[in-house]
């Protein structure tokens, strides 16, 4: 996941592969908390990792049930229609899976509860539920403004002689909540659901209703309108149930299929985990990718996706049984041939912000023209490609924003969009971008920084914290060399009279990896040894031969992956990368340098003299500098940065200053 202030994504031409998906959180929060209703234990398979299932999973442990989870497998050991634990306060987060079974649930079964979330949760309405539970006997108390949490849940006196009546023109879920929560009341008569007004986005009631025969209970029911649990309903654990991919996340991945750009031997986009025969309304989206002119074959559990009609087709549409994928359709508008309206999506405004509003903004800054209603939007395209802006777009806190909006990077005009807050994408599908970057082709080079510099500059650090700060990889050229150094004295081979030709053909083989700070060689973590001046040493004498520096030139260019590179080494912008957008030259005195050294070996306990170290520097400057093959100098379009006297945070500022002057957009 990108844990950064924005990420930039590059332009994109298309994408290519097959991808997996996790699994479906509308299916993932109803499954966890049927098995925590139910007696027994229930294995959930492919459960989705995410901010909304870990916080229905921390409330279930609160409650009392025995939770146990390993990787994407789920234990839960039921309550058996009690809550063990009769107090407890539950913070939800954004979850409004979490929040609104539960509350039905807890306010069923009865105790002393308090739920709550963040501030958007306290923005979004639950008042027809609460009036819904009140009229069932129910004790259920705003804590702040009324008709939205926090809540306080207390003991019910349940009536269950007459209809308990549900709007059902604001949010399914009420619904939901209500059928999840009512067969722990239904021991001894049929209780009744009466929905008052049109209900809307009913694919997600036939989810609720077909898990709801997983686990036991059968819901009669007169078209939308009308629900009884039967008489003696009660929950029995399925024992092992499986989490579908989730299709809302799919349409990502179908409109990115639909907009790729097709050649280069590319068969299009293999989307594993779900396919047209899925329990999830979602998967609808499906026929309307169709209009627009995408091209869906569908498997079982899979679908393959091309780009058919080009440009797309504009359509107007009823998206009320798809009102999260219909988000997508919105970011697909923009590549139509007229504009496209999306109808009857007022759930949009309640959703984890006023999704209308959000996407009106957001595509407005795209150059798209835009106009909303209180339940639609019409959305007409940049009239061309030097229509189109490069924009940063604001996400809201709200993951289908930010996946929403990386689908602009397909623009025909070959410009970047920045994401802030990539990591809101936590909620549903915490490594969306990487997967996205796993699959797709940039459509210019990948963007690439070099901070080239003499030892002990402190281009390491400064270019591994750029690189944090952007989301971007990094490349440290030097221990590559290093490595080799390393992997030569472990095979036996000489460096002070060196066969170069075998120096290269093992630097050709070398099986190097970079993971998590780590630095591997094969498997092992070789970070310490490979940082001691005699690898240092090393290091450079490998460096001056020139068919080792060929047999890891490749190496290093293929590091420039999406969504950008950060390099730092000798030569990074003078040989490896010639055309990068940034080229830094960092340096600073060689007694402040020897000091840094210094410092840093003795915190190691690495006894080293200062005298020595300065010396040590200026030597092997001489020698960097004056080599045949690539002697260490600045390219010419470098910009220098003297950091004698700057910290790592001014000199890291400097660099990011630098690097915001290029690109075409400000933030928000």
């Amino acid at each position: 996941m990108f844990d950064t202030a924005f990420l930039d994504i590059p332009a994109l031409r298309a994408v290519s592969g097959s991808v997996r998906l996790p699994g479906s959180k509308s299916i993932s929060n109803r499954v966890l908390l049927l098995a925590a209703l139910c007696g027994g234990q229930t294995t959930v398979l492919d459960l989705l990792d995410s901010d909304d299932t870990r916080v229905m999973l921390q409330a279930l442990r609160q409650l009392g049930c025995g939770v146990t989870v390993e990787g994407s497998t789920a234990i839960i050991d039921g309550l058996g229609g009690r809550a063990l634990q009769p107090q407890a306060e539950l913070f939800l987060g954004n979850a409004g899976t979490a929040m609104r079974p539960l509350t039905a649930a807890l306010a069923v079964l009865g105790g002393d509860y308090r739920l709550s979330g963040i501030p958007r949760m306290h923005e979004r309405p639950i008042g027809d539920l609460v009036d819904a539970l009140r009229a069932l006997g129910c004790s259920v108390r705003y804590l702040g403004q009324d008709g939205y949490p926090p809540l306080h849940i207390g003991q019910p006196h349940l009536q269950l002689d007459r209809p308990i009546p549900v709007r059902g023109n604001v949010s399914s879920q009420f619904l939901t909540a209500l059928l999840m929560a009512l067969p722990l009341a239904a021991s001894e008569q049929d209780v009744v659901i009466e929905v008052v007004g049109e209900l809307i986005s009913k694919p997600y009631i036939e989810i609720t209703l077909q898990l709801l025969a997983r686990f036991g209970v059968s819901v009669q029911r007169d078209g939308w309108a009308r629900f009884v649990i039967p008489a003696g309903s009660r929950y029995h654990s399925p024992g092992q149930i499986h989490v579908e991919a989730d299709a809302s996340s799919a349409s990502y991945f179908i409109a990115a299929g639909a907009l790729s750009a097709s050649g280069n031997g590319q068969s299009g986009l293999k989307i594993e985990g779900v396919g047209e025969a899925s329990i999830q309304g979602d998967i609808r989206f499906v026929d309307a990718a169709r209009l627009m002119g995408a091209q869906v074959e569908s498997g079982p559990n899979w679908l393959r996706v091309t780009r058919g009609a080009w440009p797309l087709k504009a359509v107007d549409l009823d998206c009320n049984h798809i009102p999260d994928a219909a988000m997508t359709l919105a970011v697909m508008a923009l590549y139509a041939d007229g504009p496209t309206t999306l109808r009857n999506i007022a759930s949009w405004r309640v959703k984890e912000t006023d999704r209308i509003a959000a996407m009106a903004t957001e595509l407005r800054k795209l150059g798209a023209t835009v106009q909303e209603g209180a339940d639609e939007i019409r959305i007409a395209p940049p009239k061309d490609a030097r229509a189109w802006r490069a924009a940063s777009l604001h996400t809201y806190d709200d993951h289908r924003m930010a996946m929403c909006g990386s689908l602009a990077a397909f623009n025909p005009a070959g410009l970047p969009v920045r994401i802030e807050d990539p990591k809101c994408v936590a909620k549903t599908f915490p490594d969306y971008f990487e997967t996205l970057f796993a699959l797709a082709e940039p459509a210019a080079p990948v963007p690439v920084i070099c901070i080239d510099g003499p030892t002990a500059s402190g281009k390491g650090t400064l270019a591994s914290e750029v690189a944090r700060r952007l989301g971007y990889h990094y490349l440290d050229s030097g221990s590559l060399y290093r490595l080799t150094g390393l992997a030569a004295r472990r095979a036996g081979l000489a460096l002070e009279n060196p066969d170069e030709a075998r120096l290269s053909a093992l630097a050709r083989q070398l099986p190097v990896g970079f993971a998590g700070g780590h630095i591997l060689l094969g498997q092992e973590d070789v970070g310490e040894a490979i940082r001691t001046e005699a690898a240092g040493m090393d290091a450079s004498r490998v460096s001056a031969l020139p068919g080792v520096r060929q047999a890891l030139l490749e190496l290093q260019r293929s590091c420039a992956r999406l969504p950008g590179l950060v390099a730092d080494g000798r030569d990074m912008g003078t040989v490896i990368f010639p055309h990068a957008l940034l080229k830094v030259y960092l340096t600073a005195g060689s007694a402040q340098r020897a000091e840094r050294r210094h410092k840093q070996l003795i915190s190691k306990g690495i006894p080293a003299k200062l005298d020595g170290l300065r010396a040590d520097l200026e030597a092997r400057d001489a020698r960097d500098q004056n080599r045949v093959a690539s002697p260490l100098e600045p390219a010419q379009d470098a910009l220098l940065l003297d950091n004698t006297h700057l910290t790592i945070e001014d000199s890291v500022d400097q660099v990011l200053r630098w690097w915001q002057e290029r690109q075409p957009f400000r933030p928000s």
